[in-house]
């Protein structure tokens, strides 16, 4: 079985973040690979995957990075693949301020799809509709999630009825 997404993170510290993705892709049952690079610490490894990752059959990219999180940007840099980028609140982050505006405000010809602070679930769901444009399997399990959430909010309602207030109309 050969990875079709590449969950890439600044430092294994970042894992319980960027495993919310992992999680998703053994629900959809979506190959993926999962490693630490660093553009500070590892460049010259960080420059090799990006450069090899389409190569080897990877479709989408995942990068996971706090505090400057350069990372995004440059493997988005070094590839042809879509990258999503996952700002993290880390230890060392301005609230994740710094996190969010490193990923999010590339320069004209990098773009780095960008979701919110620590919100790797969704960028696993992000790469799951990427993957599903050209593989009806993953296609068909992204509209079954999709209903499943309509369902919860159909339900959410049904038991919102129960719910009694003075001046609740419904």
């Amino acid at each position: 079985m050969n990875p079709k997404v590449s969950i890439i993170m600044g430092s294994t510290s970042d894992l319980p973040i960027m495993e919310q993705a992992a999680k998703l892709f053994d629900e959809f049952e979506i190959p993926f690979e999962i490693n630490a690079l660093s553009a500070h610490r590892t460049p010259d490894q960080a420059m090799n995957f990006a450069r090899n990752a389409a190569g080897r059959g990877i479709r989408v990219i995942i990068a996971g990075a706090g505090g400057a999180a350069h990372l995004p940007g440059v493997i988005a840099a070094l590839t042809p693949l879509p990258v999503i980028g996952v700002p993290i609140k880390a230890s060392i982050s301005i609230d994740g301020w710094d996190s969010i505006l490193s990923i999010l405000q590339m320069p004209p010809g990098i773009p780095v799809a960008t979701v919110g602070l620590d919100g790797a679930r969704n960028a696993g769901i992000l790469a799951a509709q990427i993957l599903g444009t050209s593989d009806q399997e993953v296609m068909e399990k992204m509209i079954q999630f999709k209903e499943s959430l309509a369902t919860k909010i159909v339900k959410a309602n049904e038991e919102l009825k129960s719910v009694k207030f003075k001046y609740k109309t419904n």
